[in-house]
């Protein structure tokens, strides 16, 4: 089954686009250094090229991470190499040990522990803080 994204200036969209374009993307595609996946319902979610599902941490402040110590090994960052850039709505930013994390419009990026297997979103919703950063799929 196919799906495809379609983007435009709104909060729940993967990539900004000017008001009168839309960006359409292939469901299981890369983008950047992330890939899109079919998850929760229908849904898309934004993944690891490895297929593992990223969440968002309610809590956490723009580009700032209070998930650290023994909440990184539950939750582990999305790391991202000194070579690596931002684009479009992803940035990095530096943690305060020093590493790079990316950022979806602000939000710090991770993975579960109980995810895995690529499409997994087993932390969906745990403490009513963590949620999977998804947008939506249409069939094609």
């Amino acid at each position: 089954m196919k799906f495809r994204i379609v983007a435009a200036l709104a909060a729940a969209t993967l990539l900004t686009a000017p008001a009168h374009a839309a960006v359409e993307l292939m469901a299981d595609g890369n983008v950047g250094a992330f890939r899109l996946f079919l998850v929760l319902n229908g849904k898309m979610g934004l993944a690891t090229p490895d297929g593992l599902i990223l969440y968002f941490y309610a809590k956490d402040p723009i580009e700032k991470v209070t998930c650290t110590g023994a909440c990184a090994e539950q939750w582990p960052p999305m790391l991202a190499g000194t070579g690596d850039r931002g684009f479009e709505s992803f940035s990095i930013f530096a943690r305060e040990d020093g590493q790079l994390q990316w950022a979806y419009e602000g939000k710090p990026l991770y993975r579960s522990s109980k995810d895995t297997a690529p499409g997994q979103a087993n932390g969906q919703g745990v403490d009513d803080a963590w949620f999977v950063v998804e947008v939506p799929g249409h069939e094609m």
